[in-house]
């Protein structure tokens, strides 16, 4: 197995290479050049064991052959749970139960595990990841305490929630946050910058953790293929998927996912006030703009980076987007509670009003699956007001809670985080 670029001007690289590097030569992202032809029989099981069924295939030929398996067992295990909200309606799809109350775990754990492999004292990996609130929790988590790969974490200032940030800021050696003076785009832009540049690259063994790393996307296939099984078995239909989405990395593993034969129907993106997406499943034309701050911050996102992996794999529009602005948001909040008692965080929030807003004969021909991105706490700020009652933090978001927060301001400029990383 072997990974091409999205742009076409950098050499074909095996996956271990291909998740150093982070983002290819030619500034394009990484894609396998053909998908394995996998023997699935569809069967329910654990995500562990999905994930094993799934992802060594992807390995094949690399420095993680043979161990991807074991990689799996220990970074997914915590629960994924899928629940239905009141007597009717979608099916949820809970992906927060991991150590950092968010989505962003998966490929976290799997990513730096990887990279724990990979690297050694003589060749140390520096992960710098730019988030729109819950990767860097992620990625901050699944570094702290290791030897030979840590992590710089930038954020946009006063653009993440008081729990995001201090989650982001929260983790020791070899972990490190910056509050950039810009938006989500403009750190993206500045990591992407750093990565360009070959000498600061190859001085700081730069590597990311964002979506545009293939080895953050490949595990999320997992959750989206065992929740799948799970309603396929019990249906004997395939579930279409409603799935809030920002920088698309969790959007494109569920298309991968599908394309591996896994029994998904129709996939729908659900987006905020934001709409580079929707302007582009509307009318064909994507246009990258600037980010538009909503109650959804983690999906503040107006240049979605693997839209260019969507476009490669599969141009002919695989997927539906709709776009949810903050009063709907809210509504959805509210009412969801006080009809059936479930508490959404507000991304969560922009799935619920997608699947509402889909005809009744296409809600009625299959079950449908809601992916519920972070856990409602993270944003207590915005959601209690909503349902009229406090949040019980989860025990691993109280613990972070109980650490102190340490953090350093840059502006958006390369010379910037050159400095940030020498110092």
């Amino acid at each position: 197995m072997l990974y091409q670029s999205t742009r076409g001007a950098s050499p074909a690289v095996p996956a271990d290479k291909a998740l150093r590097a982070g983002a290819a030569t030619d500034g394009g992202l990484y894609l396998p050049d053909a998908l394995p032809a996998l023997e699935l029989d569809r069967a329910p099981a654990s995500l562990s064991e999905v994930a094993r069924q799934l992802l060594p295939a992807f390995f094949a030929d690399s420095a993680l052959a043979g161990v991807v398996e074991e990689i799996c067992d220990s970074a997914f295990n915590f629960p994924v749970p899928v629940v239905r909200p009141g007597d009717h309606g979608p099916h949820v799809l809970e992906l927060f139960h991991g150590p950092t109350g968010a989505f962003k775990d998966f490929g976290a754990r799997f990513l730096f595990r990887a990279f724990d492999r990979m690297a050694d004292a003589n060749d140390p990996i520096t992960v710098l990841a730019a988030t729109s609130g819950d990767t860097g929790g992620a990625v901050g988590c699944a570094a702290e305490g290791n030897t030979n790969a840590g992590a710089l974490i930038l954020f946009p200032k006063g653009r993440i929630s008081p729990f995001q940030e201090h989650q982001l800021c929260c983790w020791e050696t070899p972990v490190r946050a910056l509050r950039v003076d810009a938006d989500f785009d403009a750190c993206q832009a500045l990591v992407k910058q750093a990565f360009q540049d070959k000498d600061l690259s190859r001085q700081f063994g730069l590597t990311s953790a964002n979506s545009i790393s293939i080895g953050r996307l490949l595990p999320q296939m997992s959750y989206w293929a065992m929740a799948a099984r799970q309603l396929f078995a019990d249906t004997g239909e395939k579930p279409g998927l409603v799935i809030p989405t920002g920088n698309l990395g969790n959007g494109f593993a569920a298309v991968l996912a599908r394309a591996l034969g896994e029994p998904i129907g129709p996939i729908v993106l659900a987006t905020n006030a934001n709409r580079t997406l929707y302007d582009w499943f509307t009318d064909g034309d994507y246009k990258a703009r600037a980010s538009v701050a909503t109650l959804a911050n983690a999906m503040d996102v107006g240049a979605p980076s693997n839209f260019e992996r969507l476009q490669a794999f599969e141009p002919s529009a695989p997927v539906a987007v709709l776009r949810v602005p903050d009063a709907e948001i809210r509504s959805a909040i509210t009412l969801l509670h006080e009809r059936t008692g479930y508490v959404a965080c507000p991304h969560t929030a922009t799935a619920f009003v997608a699947h509402e807003r889909l005809s009744d004969s296409v809600r009625g021909q299959r079950p449908w699956l809601i992916g519920a991105t972070a856990h409602p706490y993270k944003f207590r700020e915005t959601v209690e007001p909503l349902i009229g009652r406090s949040i019980t933090p989860p025990a691993a978001l109280a613990a972070v809670l109980e650490r102190p927060a340490i953090v350093d301001d840059i502006p958006a400029r390369l010379d910037a985080l050159a400095a940030a990383l020498a110092g």
